[in-house]
C-alpha cells in the first residue's frame, strides 16, 4: 500500500522536532500530504520553520510533564486530544508517526482512539520512556542507534537510522574543505586556512558551558599556529568565550549558532562535542572524528549511550564531563596533531555508521508494514 497521507507528532526539543520535519520533507518529495502536530515551549517558531519548508503544521495546547503538574498535563493532554482527533476524522491520515517524549501524548491517544496506525522512532541509543510506554501499542519503534534497552520494548525494532535535514545530506561528501574554508572565511571575514587542521567545539543550546570553559584553555595551552579553531559558543556566550582566545597565536573563529553546519562539519578535522542524536548522525554523515562529551543531565543519560555506539567501532573518545580538563583535552589535541593517520581511520570508521536515507527508510518500512 503506498503511503499518501501522514501525521507526524513531535515538537520539544529540536532533537524531536527536527527529525520530524526531516520525515515531513521526504514524504512531500514523494508526492504524499503530510501535517506535524507540534507541541512545546518552541512550538510556534517550529511551526514557522515547518512553514519556510512548506510543511503545514498545527500547534496543540503547551502542558508539562506529567510528573511536574498533573492536573495540567491531564487538562491540556484532552484539550490536544480532541484537536488531534479531530484532525484525525478531517485529515484521515493513513498513520501517525510519533517522534517520542510526553508530548505526543494527545496524537497518540487519538490515533488509538480512532484506530490509525501508530509508529514510533527514537533518536538515542538508550529508548526513552515515552517510547517504551507507547510500544506496547505501536506497529514497530524505528531507531536511530542499536537500542540498549532493546529488553524494554514490546514491539518490533527496525535500525533505520535519524532522519537528517536535506540540506546536510546534499553537503556531505560533495563539499570540500577547501570549500567550505572559503565560505566560512566570506560569511564571517575571518582568515582561515584549508591546510591547517581544524578543530570544531559546539556544545549546544544546553551543554556549551564547560566545553567554553575547558578547551580554550586547552587549546592556549597548547597555543600552536598550526592549527585553528571554528567554535560554536551557544546563544549569550559569544563575549566570554571571546575573552579566553584573546591570547592565542592561532586563527580561530567564534559564533553563536549556525544554520549552515554542512560548512562547519565539512571544514572540521576533529569535533569536541556532546552526543545528541542528531550531532552523532551528523557527525557519522560527514564522517568526522569526535571527543564526545555527554550532557550529563539528560534524561535516564541518554547521551552516555549514544557515545557508546562511536566508541564501540572506534569512531572517537568519550570523556564524562568531570573527565574534561584542560589538561586532557591538551593530551587529546597533541595525540590529533602528531598521529593524523590514527584520527583519519576514526573519521573513516565514523562514516561506517552514516545512514544519509533514514526519512525514507522510516516511510519504506511503514508502507511495508501496510501493505
Amino acid at each position: 500500500m503506498k503511503l499518501e497521507r501522514l501525521l507526524i507528532t513531535c515538537g520539544g526539543t529540536g532533537g524531536h522536532f527536527y527529525p520530524g520535519l526531516a520525515i515531513a520533507k521526504a514524504m512531500q518529495k514523494r508526492g504524499g500530504k503530510v501535517k506535524l502536530l507540534l507541541t512545546g515551549k518552541h512550538a510556534a517558531g517550529q511551526k514557522a520553520t515547518a512553514g519556510e519548508q512548506g510543511i503545514e503544521a498545527i500547534v496543540l495546547p503547551d502542558f508539562p510533564h506529567p510528573f511536574q503538574s498533573p492536573f495540567r498535563f491531564l487538562k491540556n493532554a484532552l484539550k490536544g486530544f480532541d484537536l488531534c482527533r479531530r484532525e484525525i476524522k478531517n485529515f484521515a491520515p493513513q498513520a501517525l508517526i510519533s517522534m517520542g517524549a510526553f508530548t505526543s501524548v494527545p496524537a497518540f491517544l487519538a490515533a488509538k482512539w480512532t484506530k490509525t496506525p501508530v509508529y514510533l522512532h527514537d533518536g538515542n541509543a538508550h529508548i526513552g520512556k515515552a517510547n517504551r510506554i507507547y510500544s506496547r501499542w505501536a506497529r514497530f519503534l524505528g531507531v536511530a542507534f542499536p537500542p540498549v534497552n532493546k529488553d524494554r520494548i514490546k514491539c518490533p525494532v527496525h535500525i533505520v537510522g535519524m532522519p537528517i535535514r536535506e540540506q546536510l545530506i546534499e553537503a556531505a561528501g560533495k563539499l570540500t574543505k577547501e570549500e567550505s574554508i572559503a565560505k566560512l572565511n566570506e560569511l564571517y571575514g575571518s582568515e582561515l586556512s584549508p591546510e591547517k587542521p581544524t578543530v570544531l567545539i559546539f556544545g549546544g543550546s544546553q551543554g556549551a558551558a564547560e566545553l567554553n570553559g575547558s578547551l580554550p584553555e586547552s587549546l592556549l595551552q597548547l597555543n600552536d599556529s598550526g592549527l585553528q579553531v571554528l567554535h560554536l559558543t551557544g546563544k549569550n556566550k559569544l563575549e566570554s568565550t571571546q575573552a579566553a582566545y584573546k591570547s592565542a597565536k592561532f586563527k580561530y573563529l567564534l559564533t553563536e549558532t549556525s544554520e549552515r553546519m554542512d560548512y562547519f562539519l565539512s571544514a572540521a578535522d576533529i569535533v569536541f562535542c556532546r552526543s545528541g542524536g542528531s550531532s552523532l548522525a551528523e557527525l557519522a554523515l560527514f564522517g568526522k572524528a569526535a571527543v564526545l562529551i555527554p550532557y550529563p543531565f539528560a534524561s535516564e543519560n541518554h547521551q552516555r549511550a549514544n557515545a557508546g555506539c562511536f566508541a564501540d567501532v572506534d569512531a572517537g573518545i568519550v570523556l564524562d564531563t568531570q573527565e574534561l580538563s584542560p589538561h586532557r583535552s591538551k593530551e587529546i589535541l597533541q595525540d590529533f596533531l602528531e598521529n593524523p593517520s590514527v584520527w583519519q581511520q576514526r573519521a573513516n570508521n565514523a562514516k561506517l555508521l552514516a545512514k544519509p536515507y533514514a526519512a525514507d527508510e522510516m516511510l519504506d518500512k511503514i508502507e511495508e508494514d501496510l501493505a
